[in-house]
């Protein structure tokens, strides 16, 4: 494995944006950022061998501030959705910035995807530490999280996330990377197959909170049971893709036990032959099939990004858990270590 990085940018006030790259001996390679741990690019192998970056992304760091889809990064304190920005804990109300219609999304406009993360290569992978201090954007208890990224030599990223704190607070992190297995700017994505391991979902209303409990996907346009094209069925009226202009919807994983990963999704391309299968200890994952793309900043290689030209596969806890009783908790309490972990394995067939 050959690790490298260099500066890649710099801050408006001067702090120094880091990229580092790992590439493995077929050349296939993950490039990574400190600006919200994210991750920047991925390239591998089509049936023919031919390497392409597959998620998308922007050739100006600056431009991973603040954008709209998040690409790559590492929401947080709270990933997805909290309800009108207020949550309880432990008898306390805790009020956070609205951001996404009349809710809280991906910690605010200040959240974690918009920090510059402290890095460091730690062997033949990639580490990054962000300190969240007690208040910021409203939530509770100073936050230390790390983020540790791994290439293998067969195209396996692997990321695990650690978390501790010093006083009662929520968490709920995932990697909110859009991957076209065609090679980024390739167009749309509605072709690609989709299976998911997730035989419920959660219906929400139409700012896209949960209602509450799960409901089968069986006999709804919700159905990935069976792998089908993602744009089959993506413009049938049906409330939950008629509220977010397509699929942005928590499903919940089947066989769930916490610490245990099990396979969240599998994405296939008849086009190229890539795989992608998606991993997680975490119990839910969202599928956001980029239908809010148009408009976002200037993409690699002079590409410009439209809807459905990328699909975010988010392993996560559920959308607005503080609010839940009944959901699986994001509670983290002092001595307790938050631990989850996300696998994307690529391979061709």
């Amino acid at each position: 494995m050959k690790t490298e990085s260099e500066i890649w940018g710099k801050t408006a006030e001067g702090r120094e944006i880091l990229l580092y790259t790992l590439t493995n001996q077929s050349g296939a390679f993950v490039e990574l950022s400190s600006i919200g741990a994210g991750i920047v690019a991925i390239g591998v192998p089509d049936r023919d061998g031919r390497i392409e970056d597959v998620v998308i992304g922007y050739p100006d760091p600056l431009s991973y501030f603040a954008d709209g889809p998040c690409a790559g990064k590492c929401p947080g304190r709270y990933a997805n959705r909290i309800a009108k920005g207020h949550f309880t804990l432990d008898g306390k109300t805790y009020t956070l910035p609205i951001n996404n219609a009349c809710n809280h999304l991906h910690g605010g406009p200040e959240g974690f995807q918009n920090q510059v993360w402290e890095s460091r290569v730690d062997g033949d992978a990639v580490e990054f530490l962000y300190y969240s201090e007690d208040g910021e954007a409203g939530y509770p208890g100073a936050l230390k999280v790390v983020v540790h990224y791994e290439w293998s030599e067969d195209n396996v990223l692997k990321i695990t996330y650690t978390a501790e704190a010093d006083a009662p607070t929520v968490l709920n992190l995932t990697n909110h990377s859009y991957f076209n297995l065609n090679g980024e700017g390739s167009g749309s994505v509605l072709e690609h197959v989709l299976r998911l391991n997730a035989s419920e979902y959660l219906p929400t209303d139409d700012t896209l909170i949960p209602t509450g409990e799960s409901e089968p996907v069986a006999g709804t346009p919700m159905d990935f049971v069976n792998p089908k094209p993602i744009g089959q069925d993506i413009k049938a009226d049906f409330p939950a893709l008629d509220y977010g202009k397509g699929y942005d919807n928590c499903f919940v994983i089947d066989g769930w036990v916490p610490g245990q990963i099990e396979t969240a999704a599998e994405l296939y391309s008849e086009k190229s032959g890539r795989c992608l299968e998606v991993l997680t200890t975490q119990p839910g994952v969202q599928v956001y099939t980029g239908n809010w793309l148009e408009g976002c900043p200037a993409g690699k290689k002079g590409h410009t990004y439209h809807d459905y030209d990328a699909v975010a596969i988010e392993c996560q806890h559920f959308p607005d858990s503080p609010n839940k009783e009944d959901y699986p908790t994001t509670v983290l309490r002092p001595g307790d270590i938050f631990q989850e972990a996300i696998i994307f394995a690529f391979s061709v067939k």
